[in-house]
């Protein structure tokens, strides 16, 4: 099973991520909730935990990263997930290979958990 990536011109091929990921037909649609790792560290330990947690649930529906469609990331300081990118990068391709979902990173003003500085949510299609 694999997505068929969408990528027309305009907006183009973006870095990093997809613009559009078509799942395959007779595949089920996993919503997988914001996942937190507030007390773990800064953004690069608690971005590499929370994801570590949403390919826990995918993982337990059937699937693997390659499954993930989309991603949602929110964030509590923007400035800080740009300093911190090379290393994000780094986390990404740990856990996710060259797979890279249609993204987007919102920067919020507070999370639920006050000691959280990341939450990432996912939407996966599991064979």
């Amino acid at each position: 099973m694999s997505f068929d990536i969408i990528n027309p011109d305009p907006p183009g091929r973006p870095r990093g991520w997809n613009n559009g990921m078509l799942g395959p037909a007779g595949g089920r649609v996993l919503f997988v909730a914001g996942q937190t790792a507030p007390g773990v560290g800064g953004l690069t330990a608690q971005w590499a935990k929370a994801l570590d947690q949403v390919l826990s649930v995918v993982r337990a529906a059937g699937g693997g990263p390659e499954h993930i469609g989309r991603m949602t990331i929110y964030v509590t300081d923007r400035a800080a997930y740009l300093a911190n990118l090379p290393a994000l990068g780094e986390v990404h391709r740990r856990a996710m290979g060259k797979h890279y979902p249609a993204m987007a990173l919102v920067e919020v003003k507070a999370l639920v958990d006050q000691a959280a500085v990341v939450e990432i949510e996912a939407t996966a299609v599991i064979p």
